[in-house]
Formats: C-alpha cells, sequence, structure tokens
C-alpha cells in the first residue's frame, strides 16, 4: 500500500528523532529524507490526503519547459554561470528544476514547515531557476522522475504553498520558494509580490534580488533603469560576483551604449566561469560584440586574467565567508542551567536538547546535542561536528539563536509541556552563553 501523507510526516519524525539522538549518523539521515521526499512526490501527484484538492490556477502557465520572459539581452544564459558543472540540455534543465520544486513544496506539506526546504530552494536557485532560464518544451516528465507533471499540477502546489505563507507570513525561505515555482511558471505578476517579501524578510540574498530585478524589468517592458537596476546594484555589493546581477548589469549598460561597461561586467562573468562550462562560448560572444560596437579592442587570449583586475577588491561573498569560517569562530559554547522555580517539574533522567537554530532563516536546529537533567548545569559547545545534515551546517550562518529543551518523551520534536530557555541572536563564535530553562512550552 502506498503510504498517506500522515505516514510519511511520522517516518519523518521518526528519522529525525534517530538523527538527534545519534543512532544513525548525518548521511543516513540525509539519505533517508529524500527517500521520503521522493515517496511524497508520488503521494502528492497520485492526489493523496487531498493533495490535489487546490484548483488550477485561472490564469495560463506555459508548458513546462518553456521559457518565461527575461529582460536579459544579448546574455540571457549567463545566469547560468553560478553552476560550476556543464549545464545540461534545456529538456533536462527543465524536468530536474520542476522535480526540485515538486520535492520543496511537497515537502512542505509534509514537514508544515520552512525547516527542510533551504537546499532544495538553493539547487533549484542553482538550477536556474530565474525567469531567464531557456527550455526548448519538455516530454513528459516520467524520464527524470516517472511522473507525467502537468503546469496546472505545479501552479496548484505553488498555490497551496502561497496559502500556508498566508500563516507564516515571516517564513524567508518559503516566499523564496514560491518566488521561484511562480517565475518557473511565467506568472511574473503573481512572483514580483513574492519576491519583495522574501527581500524584506531576507535582505543579504544577492541571488534572490537579481531574479526580483529582472521580474520587474519583465514587467516594465524589460527597462532595467530604475528599482531593477537599484537591486542590481545592492546584489553586486553583497556578492561582487553574482552571475545574474553581472549579466544584468552588463545587459543594462549595452542598453544605454556604454560598452566598455558592459564588457567589465560580463568578463567578470568570465573569470568564474570553469574552463569546460558550455557557457563560455556565449558570453565570450557578448563580449566581443560589446567591445566592437564600442570601438575597443579584440578581446586577446589573457582576457579573463585582465577581467579579474577591474573587479572591484571586494571582500568574499557572506556565503563563501561563512562557508570558509575556521573552527574558532564556527562555533557557539557556554553553560545550560536550569530554573530553580521549574526544577520540580523535571525527572534526573529526562532528556535535554541543546540546540543551535539560525537566528534569519530556517527553524531547522544547526547543530544539537543531547543530556539529561541530572548532568544540569552543564557546559556545551556546539559546532559543525554536531550538524543536523551536510546542507545545514552552523558555519553557513553569521548569527544563532541557542537554546536547550527538556523532553519527558525524549522526543526531538517539541511537545507541550516540554521545558525550554532561548538565547537572543548571538554571533557565530560566542562563548560563555547562559542558558537558562525558564519557561514552559504552550500548546
Amino acid at each position: 500500500m502506498t503510504p498517506d501523507i500522515a505516514s510519511l510526516r511520522r517516518q519523518l519524525q521518526q528519522l529525525q528523532e534517530l538523527h538527534a539522538t545519534g543512532v544513525i549518523d548525518a548521511d543516513t539521515f540525509e539519505q533517508g529524507k529524500h527517500k521520503l521526499e521522493r515517496q511524497m512526490v508520488d503521494q502528492v501527484m497520485a492526489g493523496g490526503d487531498d493533495a490535489s484538492a487546490a484548483a488550477a490556477p485561472a490564469v495560463a502557465v506555459p508548458a513546462v519547459g518553456q521559457a518565461a520572459p527575461t529582460a536579459i539581452a544579448p546574455l540571457a544564459a549567463a545566469v547560468q554561470a553560478a553552476t560550476p558543472r556543464p549545464r545540461p540540455s534545456a529538456r533536462l534543465w527543465a524536468l530536474s528544476s520542476v522535480f526540485t520544486l515538486l520535492v520543496a513544496v511537497a515537502g512542505y506539506a509534509v514537514y508544515g514547515t520552512p525547516a527542510q526546504l533551504t537546499a532544495d530552494g538553493a539547487s533549484m536557485a542553482a538550477a536556474g531557476g530565474g525567469a531567464a532560464a531557456q527550455g526548448e518544451g519538455a516530454g513528459p516528465a516520467g524520464s527524470a522522475a516517472s511522473h507525467e507533471i502537468t503546469p496546472e499540477q505545479i501552479a496548484a502546489l505553488a498555490d497551496r504553498l502561497r496559502e500556508r505563507l498566508q500563516t507564516e507570513p515571516d517564513n524567508a525561505e518559503g516566499w523564496a520558494m514560491l518566488a521561484r515555482a511562480y517565475n518557473m511558471l511565467g506568472r511574473a505578476e503573481d512572483a514580483a509580490p513574492a519576491y519583495k517579501r522574501a527581500i524584506e524578510l531576507n535582505g543579504q540574498d544577492a541571488g534572490l534580488m537579481s531574479d526580483y530585478a529582472d521580474i520587474l524589468a519583465v514587467s516594465n517592458d524589460r527597462q532595467l533603469e530604475g528599482e531593477p537596476l537599484k537591486l542590481i546594484e545592492r546584489a553586486l555589493k553583497i556578492d561582487p560576483n553574482q552571475p545574474k546581477a553581472l549579466s544584468l548589469a552588463g545587459t543594462a549598460a549595452f542598453n544605454r551604449k556604454d560598452y566598455a561597461g558592459a564588457v567589465r561586467y560580463w568578463e567578470r562573468i568570465l573569470v568564474n566561469l570553469p574552463p569546460d562550462s558550455p557557457m563560455l562560448d556565449q558570453v565570450r560572444g557578448s563580449v566581443d560584440e560589446a567591445r566592437k560596437l564600442g570601438g575597443l579592442p579584440a578581446r586577446s587570449a589573457t582576457a579573463a586574467t585582465t577581467a579579474a583586475a577591474v573587479a572591484p577588491a571586494a571582500q568574499p561573498a557572506p556565503a563563501a565567508a561563512r562557508a570558509t569560517a575556521d573552527a574558532a569562530t564556527a562555533q557557539v559554547s557556554g553553560t545550560v542551567t536550569l530554573s530553580k522555580d521549574l526544577a520540580g517539574k523535571a525527572g534526573p533522567d529526562d532528556t535535554v536538547f541543546i540546540f543551535a537554530r539560525a537566528a534569519e532563516g530556517p527553524r531547522m536546529p544547526l547543530a544539537i546535542l543531547r543530556k539529561q537533567v541530572k548532568d544540569l548545569p552543564v557546559t556545551f559547545k556546539l559546532d559543525d561536528s554536531t550538524a543536523m545534515g551536510p546542507q545545514m551546517k552552523l558555519s553557513n550562518f553569521p548569527q544563532v539563536v541557542v537554546g536547550a529543551r527538556i523532553s519527558k518523551s525524549g522526543n526531538a520534536m517539541p511537545q507541550p509541556g516540554d521545558l525550554q530557555g532561548i538565547s537572543a541572536p548571538v554571533a557565530l563564535g560566542s562563548n560563555g552563553l547562559k542558558i537558562e530553562i525558564n519557561q514552559a512550552v504552550g500548546p
């Protein structure tokens, strides 16, 4: 019998508990989680648990894989430069992106929280989920996910996500995923407000800003001047090498006949492309066109090296800087105590979970330790060695919230009646934190 959504939810909870208590390692947890995600897609596409109850949208949507309008010209495909491996065909891109979207949105129905969506949303963005994606039109999606996926089904899932976000308006990851989903479907009028809300909640995502700039330009007769250009400039301040922002900035310069400026932006894309990237020829062709129109010398064989010199001497992008944080800073430590007022409500063998989660972003714990009440007060150290998974690590976030929770059931998921204490947001690398368990978890 095919498992229903409730059953899959229970399996996921059990999997999380096994990981949180150290019974299974991070790799096993990730493998099991991805298997459940695929089963969830099967169930959603089959209409289980009212998964297909949301009505198809009234507006027409493009066929799966059909390119949505884009403001980028002549370098539309340069947005794919962020992917360090050869780009698959447009058809394969469309199928894989659609499947990733389905996994993400279906996963939302399982988890009831954006906690598990971050990696999937990032994967979709890296795959080129923006409006500039190129497609040939896709055949049956079964070649990628064993399903006949229709635009109406995808749109219905996206609309379900939008309904959930009405009750979780501060869910930055959910809004970003919704924006990219509508973008993929060519629904710019729906994508724009979702992008706006996502950026209001997370103003440090250069890729998100670039996508929003593209959508605004598409909605304004492909004009990049004004608000789109401001967003592009903000994105490049956050990440000077953001490929879509560079592509759009170059296009804006090209459109106003600042060919030298276009060359500078586009050659910076060349610097970051791998030698075997299929995008090299297209980017080089656009650079050559701008050089010719601007009366500039032809691009030399050393142009890529020269381009590095004209790029601003910027600090590494926040994400890259966090990814390379050393062991001294990619951790938090301190002491957990139990309030005297609550001491009588906890038994000595009750489980204590000590955890850290992102101050802004997914609420899933980034790192977790398991102790018992009889160990209190206890000192702790949370770092990447206690991470919940390879994609969700302390070193990926500049600020975290640290907490401790007493669970009588030993359940890793919060339950009414649990006792907890939560810190204010602290910078990664903070030591000497004092976490007092001083409140009960409500229903």
